[in-house]
């Protein structure tokens, strides 16, 4: 059991976000003085990419505004220390994220498993995370077996918790991803390290008030 202080948070995320795999890693930094409980409440930020996969420059932004945001991508990645890939393609996210609510059940170990593995097979090792064999791979290297990878894609109940973690965030206003909340307050975007842990500390001292 962990002597240090818990502390509960709900993060907006997404498996296709450079951002929030970026907020990931700062997140998970806090572990040195929190017993992080997260809720990770998946929210596709495209729906429409196909899982075939697509170029970026199929997207809807300026190809000015594009550079600009991997150069600043990129400048976080190194300052930050963690791998990326450049990235040039896009996919659909719905499918990694029905896998992902849907080991859930097996727990924090096997959960993060395969939650590490999503992120780095995108931004890493240029994996399409929207096609379905490649999910199953992945799974199947967390020790998944295929009972729990095809009732993450046959089970209503977990596409209807996609349309939850879609309410729940409304609840808060929240439209963009990452967003982090930490008691009543809510962090959104790329949110510096120092940031994260005066909300964690302010929630501790909340709670313990």
């Amino acid at each position: 059991m962990s002597n240090l202080p818990e502390i509960k948070v709900t993060v907006f995320s997404d498996y296709i976000c450079p951002f929030c795999y970026v907020g990931h890693h700062r997140l998970m930094r806090l572990k040195d003085e929190y017993d992080l409980k997260i809720n990770w409440c998946f929210l596709e930020i495209h729906p429409e990419n196909s899982a075939e996969g697509e170029p970026v420059t199929d997207l809807d932004y300026s190809s000015d505004f594009w550079n600009v945001l991997m150069k600043n991508l990129k400048q976080l990645a190194e300052e930050e220390n963690i791998p990326l890939a450049e990235h040039t393609f896009t996919t659909n996210s719905r499918d990694a994220m029905l896998l992902a609510e849907t080991c859930k059940q097996l727990g924090r170990e096997s959960f993060y498993q395969l939650h590490e593995k999503l992120f780095t097979a995108f931004f890493v090792e240029n994996k399409n995370i929207g096609d379905r064999n490649i999910l199953q791979a992945i799974a199947k290297e967390c020790g998944i077996n295929d009972q729990i990878i095809n009732a993450a894609w046959t089970e209503p109940k977990h596409r209807q918790q996609l349309i939850e973690n879609f309410n729940h965030a409304r609840q808060y206003k929240i439209k963009s991803v990452p967003s982090f909340i930490f008691g009543e307050r809510v962090l959104t975007g790329v949110v510096n390290e120092a940031i994260m842990r005066d909300a964690a500390a302010s929630l501790v001292k909340t709670e313990t008030s």
